[in-house]
């Protein structure tokens, strides 16, 4: 029989993105003394999704009724706003429009109108003269305007629910890629990288980029595989052009939201991002290519599917990915005044999403349990935004697991 002695903590987190350090936070609260070590891969918290995002706090408009993404986000963005608060880390609560720029768009602008009421989101419907007094420069036919939307520092946020968790008792270690996780009945025993073993009575696998191959590694199989989109933003030089977030009317068929107009907390107007496939998980632009990670994506068959089906949409996205000219086509949709002299390179982002075997895109957060363990396979936007229910949705699911040891 295994003793308590024998195991370094009761719950072991696998990511030290806002996920896995919300998990962390979410655990210390409701279960004061239960042990908890985080393994991040990184010298820091918050390197990858977390820290490469516009910093929204969406609203939860986009989701479907019901959904775990539009329960969480509806109530994260407003615990979003009450944690920055709390911790005096920077935020604002802007209001975003949502802009039609032809008639065509409009009935899918009336869904989202109907969409938000569904989901308890006070929505305000727009005609242009609406448009330009939030926004002089945007042209649009009609838009709606989502009063609960934000902007904060999600890299900020990461790091204080470090250091909350820490302050509570649990241990955050930074430069520990997880290299292999060994599951018994009485437990789970990881190894990373640098030699470090972990023993823990339950795993949380909140690996982002990486989850799928955590699964495996635990000898799960997961049933899908994340597939990396790049995100590739510009900075506005003339931000005076846009007073706050301006997003496109989306296609319900995508997950991207298309490239949108974003004033972050530093005022400073962020244009983007546009969905191209990256060469690695942590692709950041079209250099990085790892043979591997990139032979493992063209070998699952989901990912053939996608290209099957949604040709057309890659091929305008990478046209606007290699091309400025074309990307700023897209953004004089919106914003008519802007050139291509306006657009300044700005660090890009790696969207984790979660394709199944028939290439359907995973639309909610998936959370899979087994043995001990608690996986997290799909959590891209808007998690940053619902990560404090997502990390107690978690931690709840852990406890369980440790109540039924």
């Amino acid at each position: 029989m295994v003793t308590a002695a024998a195991f370094d903590c009761d719950v072991l987190v696998i990511g030290g993105g806002i996920i896995g350090l919300s998990t962390a936070y979410a655990l210390t609260r409701a279960a004061p003394g239960t042990s908890v070590v985080v393994l991040e891969k990184e010298p820091g918290p918050a390197r990858h999704q977390t820290g490469r995002n516009s910093g929204v706090i969406h609203s939860g408009i986009y989701y479907r009724p019901g959904s775990l993404k539009a329960r969480f986000a509806v109530r994260g963005a407003a615990e979003m706003v009450k944690f920055c608060a709390e911790y005096g880390i920077p935020h604002e609560v802007t209001g975003k429009l949502i802009v039609a720029t032809d008639r065509e768009e409009l009935p899918r602008l009336h869904a989202l109108v109907q969409r938000g009421r569904e989901n308890g989101i006070p929505v305000r419907e727009l005609g242009p003269a609406g448009i330009a007094e939030y926004e002089p420069q945007v042209q649009g036919v009609a838009a709606i305007r989502v009063g609960t939307t934000g902007v904060c520092d999600f890299g900020a946020v990461a790091a204080q629910l470090a250091e909350a968790s820490g302050a509570s008792g649990a241990e955050v270690l930074y430069g520990e890629e997880v290299r292999v996780v060994d599951r018994r009945p009485w437990g789970v025993a990881v190894r990373t990288a640098g030699g470090r073993v972990v023993r823990a009575r339950t795993l949380v696998n909140c690996a982002g980029l990486h989850c799928d191959r955590v699964a495996r590694l635990a000898g799960d199989e997961p049933g899908m595989r994340i597939v990396p989109f790049r995100g590739e933003y510009y900075e506005l030089a003339r931000p005076e052009l846009v007073r706050g977030l301006v997003y496109p009317v989306p296609d319900p068929a995508f997950p991207f939201l298309g490239v949108h107009l974003t004033r972050g907390i530093e005022g400073g107007v962020h244009v983007g991002p546009n969905a191209v496939p990256a060469l690695a998980r942590e692709g950041y632009d079209w250099s990085t290519v790892h043979p591997r990670e990139l032979a493992a994506t063209l070998t699952w068959p989901g990912t053939w599917q996608i290209a099957r089906r949604h040709w057309r949409y890659g091929t305008g996205e990478l046209h606007r990915s290699l091309s400025k000219r074309a990307f700023t086509t897209a953004v004089r949709r919106l914003l008519p005044p802007v050139t291509e002299d306006d657009l300044r390179p700005a660090a890009a982002g790696v969207r984790a999403q979660a394709v199944l075997r028939d290439g359907t895109l995973a639309d909610d957060f998936l959370i899979m349990e087994s043995l001990r363990t608690v996986h997290v396979l799909n959590a891209p936007s808007p998690a940053a935004t619902a990560s404090l229910p997502i990390g107690r949705e978690v931690a709840r699911r852990a406890l369980a697991h440790l109540t039924d040891a």
